[in-house]
């Protein structure tokens, strides 16, 4: 009976995750434009998708911007994670609790103070300011997610590599980024999905002319729901499912090898 409750819930739990998702797939298929009635099955909404110049500015900025800023923050986070766990005491502590900092913190507040920050340093907003602030928020993510990896390798073996002849760099390349690989890859996910997700820090930190995927949407919103918009979330839950599957099954495939 316990089984059979846990199952109940489990499933309850799911459909009310991914009910929206799917009634929103459905209907980027409608042939109306109705939300609430259904005018048959069309294709009409994608095709016009891929025409419409707006959105695919600002698809191109947002996916060209979410990958920019996901490989920076996986880059230098992964190299604060491993001067982090490098640390101990009061010093790793406190650089523990600025790394949460960002995270809780509202993104209004981040999302304005980049912004004065910016124009006190005269950089002009746009798709630079926008890119910087992606990174600014994008970095504790992947430290967060790259440090339970350092915590699982043996404590001496950058060490080893050392007595054993190579160099710092090539310790780390050939040894130790190898074993915390897992963590990148989801420290660089998590990036990639924040970035694309963003409003308001992309609201406060770009300019005109540059907008991504979320503030068009918020735009196109207020003039009346668009099925424009269903097929291109659509394509957007598609292709982060498919990175989603990708990653897991290297993840999968390079622990046997090890």
């Amino acid at each position: 009976m316990k089984n059979i409750g846990s199952r109940v819930y489990l499933a309850l739990l799911f459909i009310f995750l991914y009910a929206p998702i799917a009634v929103l797939m459905i209907f980027s298929f409608n042939s109306a434009r109705s939300r609430g009635v259904w005018g048959g099955f069309t294709l009409d909404w994608y095709v016009q998708l891929f025409h419409d110049r707006q959105i695919m500015s600002a698809l191109y900025y947002t996916v060209t911007c979410a990958l920019l800023a996901s490989v920076i923050a996986t880059v230098l986070g992964t190299v604060a994670a491993i001067s982090l766990s490098g640390m101990r005491g009061l010093p790793r502590a406190l650089t523990t609790y600025l790394v949460y900092l960002p995270m809780i913190n509202p993104d209004i507040v981040m999302g304005l103070s980049l912004m004065l920050l910016f124009i006190s340093l005269k950089i002009p907003l746009g798709f630079v300011s926008m890119l910087l602030a992606h990174v600014t928020f994008c970095l504790p993510f992947v430290i967060l997610s790259v440090l339970p990896k350092l915590k699982q390798t043996q404590a001496d073996l950058y060490d080893a590599a050392l007595d054993l002849g190579a160099k710092p760099l090539m310790a780390y390349s050939k040894v130790i980024i190898p074993q915390i690989m897992p963590g990148i890859l989801t420290g660089f996910l998590l990036a990639f999905t924040m970035s694309i997700d963003d409003f308001v820090v992309s609201f406060f930190a770009t300019g005109n002319g540059v907008t991504n995927v979320a503030i068009t949407i918020y735009a196109m919103a207020r003039r009346g729901m668009n099925p424009k918009i269903n097929a291109l979330l659509t394509i957007m839950f598609a292709g982060v499912i498919l990175l989603l599957f990708v990653a897991n099954r290297r993840i999968a495939d390079a622990k046997p090898r090890r």
